[in-house]
């Protein structure tokens, strides 16, 4: 008989949780009438994986560290056309799997999400510091992000069709891979639905580090977001300069530190526009992102002639200054010379080009078997 339901335990030394999960989800699965297979895949130094074998469970031996990397192996193996993943510990009532499979099972969705922001979370389930600010701030970041429309993006309570999950190029093997899974839904459009789901008090020892999973989900929503990361930093940085150096720059006295401190806002953040375009021109010819308006533009075969051409103007613009400013400085019998203001523009506009130059030829090289 055909597998329908695949279930995915990821398990580190869980032989107390284990004895309650593995039958609960039989009874429930049976109940449903839909052929199953419960899949642990283990990295215990306990007897779970035995206890989950004589349970009737299917138990595979994690080679690698990781939350992610677990259910990674368990997809490899899974036959369901419906995948649940579900946390074995005991905080996700295996009960409730059929409100999370019902909407797949009509068509309704291609993925369900547990939230328990929205649901009931029992006394002492979930710390104040994940339930107040931890969760919501990264579903927060994420919904910012990537237009998700989630409540709790961190719930490991979750239901995916397989044909849903083949298309997603899952990577991650740390405790992010929660949050790449949504995002990279999002980006395959998949049908995402919530539904409501009541969060226990787990059995046994928490593995969770809050600051250090929180920040690995923070960090990969940032380098999967070259837009936020580095351009609108960047853009921001470059205003910011521009007005500092015009405002110093027709002020008087002089104020050559508020000039400064504006060429370096605007060097710098030229700099940082360019990681972000060379990041997402990388990962549209990789094939990890879809091009959208911005980098369409860049990934052009004339990028380089262009980007050759308006830096050789700025460099010219710049050159032409500086040898305003030598001869007036050899008209003085290279004396004491007060061109300060005009100095700093020369360097900003000649540092510019050069930045300008030297990016147009590193994206063009990202693009150089295509242009072959």
């Amino acid at each position: 008989m055909a597998v329908e339901v695949s279930v995915i335990l990821p398990t580190m030394n869980e032989e107390d949780a284990v004895k309650i999960t593995i039958p609960q989800i039989r009874e429930t699965l049976e109940r449903l009438n839909l052929p199953y297979e419960i899949i642990v895949v283990d990295k215990s130094t306990d007897e779970t994986p035995k206890i989950a074998a004589e349970l009737g469970a299917k138990v595979i031996r994690q080679k690698r560290k990781g939350y992610g990397d677990a259910y990674l192996e368990g997809f490899k193996v899974a036959r369901g056309n419906y995948i649940v993943m579900l946390d074995p510990d005991g905080s996700y009532d295996p009960r409730e799997i059929p409100k999370l499979l019902e909407p797949l099972l009509k068509g309704e969705a291609d993925f369900v999400i547990g939230t328990r922001l929205k649901g009931v979370i029992k006394p002492g389930a979930m710390p104040w510091l994940h339930r107040y600010i931890g969760n919501p701030l990264l579903t927060k970041v994420l919904n910012i992000f990537f237009k998700v429309g989630v409540s709790d993006a961190h719930c490991g309570f979750r239901a995916i069709t397989k044909d849903a999950l083949q298309k997603l190029p899952l990577k991650c093997r740390g405790m992010e891979f929660a949050s790449e899974m949504v995002i990279e839904a999002a980006k395959a459009g998949l049908r995402i639905r919530e539904v409501p789901i009541t969060y226990h008090p787990r059995i046994g020892e928490s593995k969770l580090s809050s600051f250090r999973d929180g920040w690995r989900h923070l960090r990969l929503m940032l380098l999967y977001s070259p837009s936020y990361l580095f351009l609108l930093p960047g853009v921001f940085l470059i205003v910011f300069g521009i007005v500092l150096l015009a405002y110093a720059y027709n002020t008087n006295p002089l104020r050559i530190h508020t000039m400064i401190l504006g060429s370096l806002l605007i060097i710098v953040g030229f700099q940082v526009i360019n990681f972000g375009i060379s990041g997402k021109v990388y990962a549209a010819k990789e094939g990890l992102d879809k091009p959208d308006k911005i980098t369409k533009f860049f990934m052009r075969y004339s990028i380089l002639e262009e980007g050759l051409v308006i830096g050789g103007i700025l460099f010219v613009v710049g050159l032409i200054l500086g040898i305003r400013i030598f001869l007036k400085w050899r008209a003085t019998g290279y004396g004491e010379l007060f061109e300060i203001k005009s100095a700093v523009i020369v360097l900003t506009l000649i540092a510019l080009s050069i930045q300008l130059i030297f990016f147009s030829f590193f994206v063009s090289s990202l693009m150089l078997k295509e242009e072959l």
